[in-house]
């Protein structure tokens, strides 16, 4: 049950972050698609053909975007808060890039970042709060 409440809020804290700029840089964009492949990933409502064409689209989108970020020249020099901490959680602003690294799926190495393993999985139980 903390499990599912850690991945809920993190996916929640993902789609919402985005919406408080009003002016979309690259990094907002990376953003927001993130949390739509993130959204599609952990969604129950979708069968898996369904999950699969929707990961398959936001993938290939935050391939490009994840470049697109790597390459912004508006970024280098703003040490805003959410630069600095984009750079810091590398393996979680580059998601595609980071999983192809370590050679992993999208789902297993964010869930490897966020500090759920299969074990945890296996032992939440689901309930009510």
């Amino acid at each position: 049950m903390k499990i599912r409440t850690l991945i809920v809020s993190a996916a929640a804290c993902a789609m919402i972050l985005p919406l408080a700029v009003a002016k979309a840089g690259s990094l907002e964009n990376l953003e927001r698609e993130r949390a739509m492949l993130m959204q599609a990933m952990l969604s129950a409502d979708l069968s898996p053909k369904e999950r699969q064409g929707k990961v398959t689209l936001s993938r290939n989108r935050l391939i490009d975007l994840e470049r697109m970020v790597l390459r912004d020249k508006k970024l280098v020099g703003h040490n805003t808060p959410a630069v600095r901490a984009a750079f810091e959680n590398y393996d979680l602003t580059f998601l595609v890039h980071a999983a192809v690294e370590r050679d992993r799926a999208l789902l297993d190495h964010w869930m490897h970042q966020v500090g759920v393993s299969t074990q945890s999985l296996m032992n939440a139980r689901m309930g009510r709060r």
